[in-house]
């Protein structure tokens, strides 16, 4: 099954409760699939977004689309906490919410600055999420690790149903901790010949360590979309330069610019390497414009995925 969604977190941000709503009743009227919001605490000089707090917005601002966090700084925060916000993001909409974590890394001040060790910060994700797979049972919780430490911990009530955990990043460490932890796995600046790969590693290591195989698999995808390639692909370069500080040659080729059709064609390898999920960080004119395109986008996978 193909699913196709959109990335909203700068418009849940800078709208009123009214405007948040209108968009995501379009969204979903435009027969897209789901919403995603990012998560950053200080980047690159101070910029951010709480993907909680985005998340809980958006889930509140319409009945049923579904909401992606691809992806939450996990080890910047202490797992039990995190456990408590998610069960009563839960309580608010049970079943929307599907969590993706990753290790970060793009800028070092952003973990020294919340207190965490850039040099550990691998260790640390990992064990919050052994912590936070444990609390999310409901059942009291001892813990002695490395980096914490919690005796008789519980948090009510434990969502149900449960929060899926997809795991972003292509390292070697983020193929064991998808095994381990994860319910699937997000792709983020990632070739189609990388996403396969992953894939097949992902089996592997499912295999060697006797685990279940993750069944969701998908793409996080920075884009310009316009009726214009040139248009559009100076609106993502300046988007993209103003969060990473970098200039846009540096992505381009894991970013691409063009015409609804041209980025669909541009995805069609990533259903060939077995991508299911798709969500476009589409820059375009407007949030409407990116609503329409990201619907054309869906359509042309739809007629021309692999029978």
């Amino acid at each position: 099954m193909i699913t196709v969604g959109l990335d909203v977190h700068e418009s849940i941000l800078s709208t009123s409760p009214r405007q948040r709503r209108d968009l995501l009743g379009r969204v979903h009227a435009a027969g897209l699939d789901h919403v995603v919001v990012a998560d950053h605490v200080s980047f690159h000089g101070g910029r951010g977004f709480d993907g909680l707090v985005s998340a809980t917005a958006a889930l509140t601002s319409n009945d049923d689309l579904p909401v992606l966090l691809g992806v939450y700084q996990l080890a910047l925060r202490h797992p039990t906490t995190v456990a408590r916000q998610l069960a009563s993001v839960s309580q608010l909409a049970p079943g929307r919410l599907i969590l993706g974590v990753g290790v970060g890394g793009e800028d070092r001040s952003e973990p020294l600055n919340c207190g965490v060790d850039p040099s550990t910060r691998g260790r640390r994700l990992d064990e919050s999420l052994r912590v936070l797979r444990a609390l999310a049972s409901g059942e009291a919780v001892d813990h002695s690790g490395e980096f914490f430490e919690l005796k008789d911990a519980r948090v009510l009530p434990a969502p149900t149903p449960r929060i899926p955990i997809v795991i972003g990043g292509s390292s070697a460490a983020a193929v064991r901790r998808t095994v381990r932890f994860g319910d699937g796995w997000l792709g983020i600046f990632c070739s189609a010949r990388r996403f396969a790969a992953t894939r097949e590693q992902i089996a592997e290591v499912a295999q060697q360590e006797g685990r279940p195989l993750p069944s969701w698999y998908g793409l996080n995808l920075w884009c310009g979309i316009d009726t214009q390639a040139s248009r559009a692909r100076q609106l993502v370069a300046e988007r993209m330069e103003r969060l990473y500080h970098l200039p846009y040659e540096k992505f381009e080729r894991l970013a691409p610019a063009g015409t609804p059709e041209q980025v669909g064609e541009w995805l069609l390898p990533y259903l060939e390497a077995g991508c299911e999920h798709f969500t476009l960080v589409a820059t375009s004119t407007s949030w409407e414009a990116g609503v329409e395109y990201t619907a054309e986008v869906k359509r042309y996978l739809l007629e021309h995925a692999p029978a």
